[in-house]
């Protein structure tokens, strides 16, 4: 078995642990740093939203040797606005402008011609008006929308509603990151990023979920034993599904590293990039939020319920009275809480000594002798 296979069944089994949630404070203190950082971007820089979102025109030259810097500047000194140029595979060049109309890309379409040194009728031209851009905003508003309010919906009846609930917050947690990377890194926002959007949130939430029920499982009938608390229970869901979080987020990254770095950065398909920074962002924020945010607020949440709370003086005044802490090997799972009876007779180690059928009476008192 691999190293990390058998940290993996030893964390599942309990017999090492790491704790999560009496560290809680301070993963809290980092995802609230980096959600400052990432609004901070989102307000300073903004976002550069693509064509499809604001309108504009979409310039098609044929294969070229122009540079893409020397293209930005043929493109802007054409429009007077800035635009993106993506070099694509064949060698023809992409350029986008927007807040065109109709007679503006005409005018700057003859331009480009003249500085790319060919005829006008080998660049094509594409117009995207704004009112498609808001209805394609809108539609990703919209579908973001249904997409948290059936989670909600979802998490409250399988589970409860504190979970739906740190869920959730995990979840505006990772797209507040997201979006603030791209706002401090200046990609494109296009369609593609909506549906990378979309889909680390799926990612992101299916780790949650497994550990979520792992937690189900294990505090059932919770407040029948007084071996532990709550966030004890919670942080042995943690670290049962801990090496499972970390190799699922690590294959799904894998894919997505490659789109990222080797597609967009070297290769140089910059049409990749707009999903696969959402995709990369998303997943590893994903990962992060499932294990040092939603379970620890969830953890918070269940702490505060008067049986919860009820049980940790009990577990506490128990322990203060036996003075034993509890051990990571004694996390057992929810088969394990009942305690033994106080009254109940000590367990012997090894066979009884039963006086055997054909031996009965010798262990008498001796008596007269007939």
């Amino acid at each position: 078995m691999s190293k990390l296979g058998n940290l993996g069944a030893r964390l599942h089994r309990g017999e090492i642990s790491y704790d999560f949630i009496g560290h809680r404070k301070l993963w809290y203190g980092i995802s609230i740093l980096i959600t400052i950082t990432a609004v901070l971007g989102l307000a300073v820089r903004g976002l550069n939203m693509g064509i499809d979102f604001q309108g504009g025109a979409v310039f098609t030259t044929k294969s070229t040797s122009v540079s893409v810097p020397q293209a930005e500047e043929y493109a802007k000194s054409a429009s007077g606005h800035d635009a993106v140029v993506q070099k694509l595979g064949d060698g023809k060049l992409r350029i986008q402008i927007a807040g065109m109309d109709i007679k503006q890309s005409n005018e700057i379409k003859s331009e480009l011609a003249k500085d790319f040194k060919t005829d006008p009728e080998t660049i094509t031209a594409e117009l995207v008006g704004p009112s498609w851009g808001d209805q394609i905003a809108n539609k990703a508003w919209q579908g973001l929308a249904i997409f948290m309010v059936l989670v909600v919906i979802y998490l409250a009846i399988a589970f409860e509603w504190r979970m739906a609930i740190a869920a959730l917050v995990a979840l505006i947690h990772d797209i507040t990151i997201t979006v603030g990377i791209y706002a401090l890194v200046g990609f494109e926002v296009t369609p593609g990023t909506v549906i990378g959007l979309l889909t680390i949130l799926g990612y992101s939430l299916y780790d949650t979920v497994v550990v979520f029920d792992s937690l189900k499982e294990q505090t059932k009938d919770l407040t029948k034993q007084t071996r532990f608390t709550y966030s004890e229970i919670a942080n042995r869901s943690i670290n049962g599904t801990l090496v499972r979080s970390i190799n699922t987020t690590v294959v799904a990254l894998l894919p997505v590293a490659g789109l990222l770095f080797i597609g967009g950065g070297f290769l140089g398909a910059g049409t990749l990039n707009d999903i696969s920074l959402s995709l990369f962002v998303g997943l590893a924020a994903g990962a992060y939020s499932s294990i040092f945010i939603a379970t620890p607020l969830v953890a918070d949440l269940k702490e505060r319920e008067p049986q919860v709370k009820a049980l940790r003086k009990r577990v506490l005044a128990k322990r203060a009275q036996t003075g034993n802490e509890p051990q990571p090997a004694e996390a057992h799972g929810a088969d394990d809480y009942d305690d033994e009876p106080e009254d109940a007779a000590p367990a012997v180690v090894g066979p009884r000594n039963q006086p055997s059928s054909r031996g009965r009476g010798r262990g008498r008192p001796s008596g007269k002798r007939r």
